[in-house]
């Protein structure tokens, strides 16, 4: 698995019932088609994906890997001060469940806010976040499993399972 295969994976998540094509998720999470074709294979060598459709995802197994494995087989250094977006216990979800006093970011020039960077599981997930709002949020939420403590973990699993259904 690569960091971007669980984005990919919540982006059809996201679409929910939407048809689309590899072509479409390439577009839309600004990486090639063939990344998408090579990250549904490796999905469905992980038990992930229906292997017959390719389109079918198993929340179960998938929500099972995010909570139980994500941050073991994804950890995040935090790194130094910089300009970006709001992510993990900053995004504005968390905000209204949480007092943090450190604001965490992903790194972005054009970025309004300034905090401990947070470097988001693949380059291009800024961009991704900013044309989609639900994809943005689960992703802010993998920050939050990846870094948090156990009650703002908790918040975070359970807020992602409500939303990949």
């Amino acid at each position: 698995m690569r960091p971007q295969d669980i984005i990919i994976l919540l982006k059809i998540a996201a679409l929910d019932q939407t048809p689309w094509q590899n072509k479409d998720l390439a577009s839309q999470l600004f990486i090639s088609a063939s990344e998408v074709t090579e990250s549904l294979n490796r999905s469905v060598l992980a038990g992930l994906i229906d292997a017959n459709d390719r389109k079918t995802i198993y929340k179960q197994s998938l929500m099972e890997f995010i909570q139980f494995g994500l941050h073991y087989v994804f950890p995040v250094p935090i790194g130094g001060m910089q300009n970006g977006i709001y992510t993990a216990h900053s995004h504005p979800f968390f905000k209204k469940h949480f007092k943090n006093e450190l604001e965490y970011i992903w790194p972005d020039a054009k970025g309004k806010v300034r905090g401990l960077t947070i470097e988001p599981l693949y380059k291009e997930m800024v961009k991704a976040a900013q044309i989609d709002e639900k994809l943005y949020k689960m992703a802010a939420i993998l920050d939050v499993i990846r870094i948090g403590r156990v009650r703002e973990w908790k918040l975070a699993v359970e807020e992602l399972k409500n939303m990949v259904g």
